[in-house]
């Protein structure tokens, strides 16, 4: 790792302790900025960072731009490019998280029109563990925090803002002594959890969510319903889904960028099918860990390469 982490801000790579915005900043009164969470998966044996679904982020955070009218002179390779170039910089020989954000910028706390305001956008790489402190199946508790309506907020993109529902929630479920929170509809039907998609299994079926209920379009969750379907043939139901379903299911799970794949054995104190994880969790879960470390050629286009330190 080179003696100094750095990030990029304005334009530019500069030392991480540098790259600061004022306190009338746009953004951080109002939440105007879309984020994206991005692994980096240190292959040891490969010498090489694999970074997941690169494209497919920031393709996802220019979507997001577009609704907030963020505007910024970057291209989705672009992007990449600045990426790469700040991960090799970097140097990290360890899994890490990277987190671009395009923000609204001016210096203006009583502006409430988009359109007029300046945009910029930063990224930073730090080293990043496990999301859930659990290795085996998780306890879930079932918020009192609603996930809320399209109407009321874009929920396919990673709208800063939006994000104030989960991390009520997940401070919630912690403080109540589980690991993570599922999250509901406004009409009591089942959403996410509270960065993560949900799916669970019946009957040899996976079962999730479908656009309409305010899930994210999470790039985890395409992956899973890709291998799912194209290696192991199982079938994958998009739909509606009520809370009463994750107690009678044989197996639930959660995906996301931060969370990977995570079973969860427990909801509300009733135990999900053995309550430990299932045989389908298991090996989809087998198959991801792989290829994200890029273990797996047939999937390689899905991990972009990069080589810390440059060398």
């Amino acid at each position: 790792m080179s003696p100094e982490p750095y990030a990029f801000l304005g334009g530019k790579q500069l030392p991480l302790a540098e790259a600061k915005v004022g306190i009338m900043t746009h953004a951080l009164h109002y939440g105007t900025a879309v984020f994206e969470g991005i692994r980096g998966n240190w292959n040891k044996e490969h010498g090489v960072m694999y970074v997941f679904r690169l494209r497919e982020h920031y393709e996802r955070l220019l979507r997001g731009s577009s609704i907030l009218k963020i505007e910024l002179p970057y291209s989705v390779d672009d992007l990449i490019d600045i990426t790469t170039d700040l991960v090799e910089r970097n140097g990290y020989r360890e899994d890490v998280y990277i987190r671009p954000l395009a923000f609204k910028s001016a210096q203006l706390v009583a502006n409430l029109k988009l359109h007029e305001l300046e945009s910029d956008f930063t990224l930073i790489v730090v080293p990043f563990g496990a999301y859930i402190e659990n290795d085996g199946a998780i306890r879930c508790q079932t918020s009192s925090w609603r996930r809320p309506d399209d109407t009321m907020m874009p929920t396919g993109v990673k709208l800063a803002g939006l994000y104030t529902t989960g991390i009520l929630a997940k401070t919630e479920a912690v403080m109540a002594g589980y690991d993570e929170a599922i999250v509901l509809n406004h009409d009591g039907t089942v959403s996410e959890g509270t960065g993560e998609n949900l799916f669970l299994v019946r009957d040899g079926v996976l079962h999730t969510p479908s656009e309409t209920d305010n899930c994210l379009l999470g790039i985890t969750r395409e992956s899973v319903i890709t291998l799912a379907r194209e290696e192991f043939g199982l079938k994958v139901v998009e739909r509606r889904m009520h809370r009463s379903e994750l107690y009678l299911a044989d197996e639930v799970f959660l995906t996301g960028t931060a969370a990977h794949l995570t079973a969860v054995g427990e909801l509300d104190n009733r135990k999900i099918g053995s309550g430990e994880m299932g045989p389908i969790t298991q090996k989809l879960q087998e198959m991801y860990f792989d290829i994200v470390v890029g273990n797996n050629p047939k999937y390689m286009h899905w991990c972009h390469a990069v080589t810390p330190g440059g060398g």
